[in-house]
């Protein structure tokens, strides 16, 4: 529950045109709510500011749409990653209004637009095989209320395409960049940048990339400055991550 509804509802107890017992019942599964398979989480977004985000990989396609359809009964917008086809299949047939987000792996479902603040991530990736993880910090810094700006395919194997974006990466707020292979890209963005950058280290490469562990390695040991790291895969976490530094950069 969004504190917005949860001050509509304490408003109108108050009015008296909600019984204290009525509001009880709404307020039961507040802090979560037991599925037997899941705990759904809805005071999450009291507490952070953005609902619980379902991470699908793993879960069943009934699973993941019960989910789904007890966080909309509780007005909460949805956020679910790592979805296979299977559970976009039943994502969509029990919620036609879900929007697919293919490249990104993610679904969304909007019940109330989030407040969209000033300023922008700025979303940047070494080639084209490394999209899928940077749509998904795209997604989910849209889905947070943060402005996205993508810039996409300025690898390290052709500089000039990186230093041609410039403007977007000096005025963005904080970047997110994704790269596999050896994962150059963030301590070179975050050597001509003054922001914060959260690099990404993507499973893209050949056999001595090991699965994004070399990428992983090379971002640990940047020599860069207000450089950050996560998982390898997780644009996710960098999505969200960026989205909390815009929020705090324009907090009012």
């Amino acid at each position: 529950m969004e504190q917005k509804l949860l001050k509509e509802l304490l408003d109108a107890v108050a009015a008296g045109a909600v019984t204290p017992d009525a509001a009880l019942e709404r307020l039961r599964n507040l802090p979560f709510e037991d599925l037997g398979f899941a705990k759904v989480d809805h005071h999450r977004a009291l507490r952070k500011g953005y609902p619980e985000t379902i991470f699908a990989q793993g879960k069943t396609p009934a699973q993941v749409a019960a989910i789904v359809t007890r966080m909309r009964e509780h007005n909460s917008n949805v956020l679910a990653t790592r979805c296979a086809p299977d559970v976009v299949e039943a994502v969509l047939a029990a919620h036609p209004d879900a929007v697919h987000h293919e490249m990104a792996r993610a679904i969304t479902i909007t019940v109330e637009p989030p407040e969209i603040r000033p300023g922008f991530a700025a979303i940047v990736c070494a080639g084209t095989s490394d999209m899928s993880v940077a749509e998904e910090a795209a997604v989910t810094c849209e889905a947070m209320g943060t402005r996205v700006e993508r810039v996409y395919d300025v690898g390290v194997a052709g500089l000039h395409r990186l230093l041609e974006q410039r403007p977007v990466l000096d005025s963005a707020d904080v970047l997110v960049v994704c790269a596999g292979m050896e994962g150059a890209l963030p301590s070179v963005v975050a050597g001509l940048v003054e922001q914060p950058v959260i690099a990404v280290p993507t499973s893209i490469g050949y056999g001595a990339s090991f699965g994004g562990l070399a990428a992983l390695l090379g971002m640990l040991n940047s020599c860069a400055t207000g450089l950050s790291v996560v998982n390898i895969d997780n644009g996710f976490g960098a999505g969200v991550l960026a989205a909390t530094i815009n929020r705090i950069a324009n907090k009012e």
